[in-house]
């Protein structure tokens, strides 16, 4: 039987020429792996030490720029080929940090470039590849810095209105469900931010609250929840949901849009829309 001699995680040493927080943060980045063999299946055993080093990992990305990281993710991924064994547990750890909504650490930018190398890995055959890629296509869209889809929304009086037509310079979509307990915890979060409340006054924002479901009655019933000032509809054709074109793996859900519809925010909290807002309004 093999030795098992996993017995702590061993970083990568930055060398001492390098001071700059950037710089160190970057070779970190890039040589974080270095010290691990991927063929060796005995680390999916140290959970204690594998995930840990994962968590810390997915952290220190958020210190380098997207493109760095993209790049490092792709890579780490790949290495993971060596053995389809390792390859899915990490890819997992990846799920669980990165793509799932409970995660506080939760990241899509981060979550694209593993999807990617999960559909170009040599180890999965087409049928494994499935899932991946339905997640990818979601992921890409509406993403950051690409122009939010379209769609038409209806008001309880049956008036109708595109998210295109608003005009302000900022819209914050929040998708949601009545009654659902995070749903009515985002409303108080939203109803109780100071500077989404200025912005509302000052008409540089419109906060377009959808219901994307079918339970009409269950929403009206709800509607003296939402103030007055945001535009509270619903989706009666129901595209967002059937046609896909917003994200739902988590209910409620926040956008934050420019004038030019390009998404700012995608699937954010609450506490980081009242941070962008502040930094740019």
């Amino acid at each position: 039987m093999p030795q098992d001699t996993i017995k702590a995680f061993t970083l990568p040493s930055i060398p001492q020429m390098m001071t700059a927080p950037e710089q160190r943060a970057d070779f970190l980045v890039k040589h974080y792996w270095d010290n691990v063999n991927f063929a060796d299946t005995n680390y999916i055993h140290h959970p204690d030490i594998t995930e840990q080093a994962w968590a810390d990992y997915c952290d220190i990305l958020n210190h380098v720029p997207l493109t760095t990281a993209h790049e490092a993710i792709r890579k780490t991924i790949e290495q993971t080929n060596a053995d389809k064994k390792v390859f899915s547990y990490i890819t997992d750890l990846a799920d669980k940090y990165l793509y799932d909504p409970n995660s506080p650490l939760r990241n899509e930018e981060f979550y694209i470039p593993v999807l990617e190398a999960m559909i170009a890995s040599p180890i999965l055959n087409e049928t494994e590849k499935i899932r991946p890629k339905k997640r990818l296509e979601l992921a890409l869209k509406n993403r950051i810095g690409t122009k939010a889809l379209d769609f038409t929304y209806t008001l309880a009086s049956g008036t109708q209105g595109n998210l295109y037509k608003l005009n302000a310079d900022y819209i914050l979509l929040f998708i949601n469900n009545p009654g659902c307990h995070a749903c009515s915890e985002m409303i108080g979060q939203l109803k109780n931010a100071p500077i989404i409340n200025k912005l509302l006054k000052e008409k540089k924002l419109i906060l377009l609250s959808i219901y994307p479901d079918e339970e009409l009655d269950e929403w009206r019933k709800h509607l003296n929840e939402f103030p007055k000032e945001w535009i509270n509809a619903y989706d009666k054709k129901f595209t967002i949901k059937e046609e896909q074109i917003y994200d739902l793996k988590a209910i409620p859900t926040l956008y934050l849009i420019d004038k030019e519809k390009t998404v700012l925010l995608k699937d954010a909290t609450a506490q980081a829309i009242e941070e962008y807002l502040a930094l740019h309004s």
